[in-house]
């Protein structure tokens, strides 16, 4: 491969890569809800859809090809790790069934998790925002909430199985 195609397909890949990582890395979250190994798990993603790229079809979906990656080494991770997963293995099947069967992955995901976060109390609420979506340490969090940080902690592990026990519920009811 000339030097100039290879340059192309690593911006290439660069760019389809930074616009999927949100939605891949949300995905991950909900199998593996500690920031710091789920970032782990997209860094391997990427090194398996980087390693595999010249198979890619550009006439399919980027994030559809990328996100089989990350399920697989979603699975990779989780059975190497002592620490398991906050989901029931039947939950994310029924996670993935859901996100596979639409073309955006997110969408009903967001859909339901959008609908739970609006049942949470607004404490919770703020710190799960605050954690997940802005990217806020819990050492910040306890700061801007006059709380310990074991305090915030536990509210938002709480607030996780709330989500989560919610979340599943309404997948469920989809189900039956």
């Amino acid at each position: 491969m000339p030097e100039v195609d290879s340059s192309n397909a690593h911006e290439r890949f660069t760019r389809l890569l930074l616009e999927s990582e949100p939605v891949m890395l949300r995905s991950i979250l909900v199998s593996v809800p500690h920031r710091a190994d789920a970032r782990e798990i997209l860094q391997e993603t990427a090194v398996a859809l980087w390693r595999q790229f010249e198979t890619y079809d550009a006439e399919r979906p980027f994030l559809n090809w990328a996100m089989g990656f990350a399920r697989i080494e979603t699975r990779r991770f989780l059975a190497k790790e002592v620490r398991r997963a906050q989901l029931s293995e039947k939950a994310i099947e029924a996670l993935e069934q859901e996100m596979h069967s639409c073309n955006d992955f997110d969408s009903a995901l967001e859909t339901h998790l959008a609908t739970c976060l609006g049942k949470l109390n607004e404490k919770p609420r703020r710190l799960v925002q605050g954690y997940y979506h802005e990217g806020h340490s819990p050492e910040v969090l306890s700061q801007r909430e006059n709380r310990s940080v074991e305090a915030i902690y536990k509210t938002i592990q709480r607030a996780r199985r709330d989500l989560q026990a919610c979340i599943e519920r309404q997948l469920n009811s989809e189900l039956a």
